[in-house]
């Protein structure tokens, strides 16, 4: 989610179309301000947030969770237990998770993808870089947080080759 897209949004929805709550884990929390990782896990929170509200997504409908990367797999799903509510089924398109929760016991979905070409975080901060059009592929209130925390700024600067004094 660097940053929430539209992908994403289709996704929340559709499954919270088969289950009451949805725990959001926003993965790599420890990690930003990196191409690959922009955004803070408090960014992500604040956009994850506005644009569920702006898609008419209730709050009582989904918790977040920021989760620190671990560096021991066989730890992972332990650690997940320990930092969100009780749950019974995990939905995700990484094949480590799905087989680390497989291997716990949990029922695993893999959630459709949708428009995977233009809907990736990838293709956002490329369009970001490159000076192309992007607000399109994410909500309007993600829009607005980027803008208000100066991201396109912070990605751009981020992008620069360090130059040496030497």
């Amino acid at each position: 989610m660097q940053p929430l897209h539209w992908g994403h949004i289709q996704v929340i929805e559709r499954i919270l179309d088969e289950v009451e709550e949805v725990i959001i884990g926003i993965g790599s929390a420890q990690v930003s301000h990196s191409i690959k990782d922009p955004f803070t896990a408090g960014e992500r929170v604040m956009m994850i947030t506005k644009a569920l509200s702006e898609n008419n997504v209730h709050a009582s409908r989904y918790y977040i969770i920021p989760v620190q990367d671990i560096e021991c797999n066989s730890l992972w799903v332990a650690h997940m237990e320990m930092l969100t509510p009780p749950f019974k089924h995990v939905y995700s398109g990484n094949p480590l998770v799905q087989r680390l929760f497989k291997e716990k016991g949990y029922e695993v979905t893999e959630p459709p993808l949708f428009n995977r070409k233009s809907y990736s975080g990838t293709e956002v901060r490329r369009r970001m870089l490159s000076g192309e059009k992007w607000e399109d592929l994410v909500p309007e209130s993600v829009v607005e947080v980027i803008n208000e925390i100066d991201g396109i700024s912070r990605i751009n600067q981020l992008s620069r080759k360090e130059v040496s004094d030497i």
